[in-house]
């Protein structure tokens, strides 16, 4: 009985960092980019992963809860974070490189 307690705490630690990660990763991308990729908008989905997070937290693995929050982390997983990353830039954001110009990128006049 011992092995199935282990084996349960690591699937429930993989859980946590599964969707710890997914989290992660929805609060570093673009909240353009979402609308862009047409997958809801960043703060829904930062939302249902948030809960999806703090539900594996908190509740043993066997309940439905964390069944529902790996659905959600799943469907960010394998849908919207693969259009999102296959738009222009990746959808992260970013504050541009020291070359940029108030016009774009400086190309030194070629």
């Amino acid at each position: 009985m011992q092995g199935f307690a282990g084996f349960m705490w690591l699937l429930s630690m993989a859980l946590i960092v599964f969707s710890g990660f997914a989290l992660f990763d929805a609060s570093v991308r673009r909240e353009d980019a979402y609308r862009a990729a047409d997958k809801k908008t960043k703060p829904f989905w930062l939302i249902i992963l948030g809960i999806a997070f703090v539900v594996n937290l908190l509740f043993p693995i066997l309940s439905f809860l964390p069944i529902i929050g790996l659905i959600a982390t799943i469907v960010y997983m394998v849908d919207v974070r693969p259009a999102i990353r296959a738009l222009p830039g990746g959808g992260r954001s970013h504050r541009g490189s020291s070359s940029d110009g108030p016009y774009g990128p400086y190309n030194g006049g070629r």
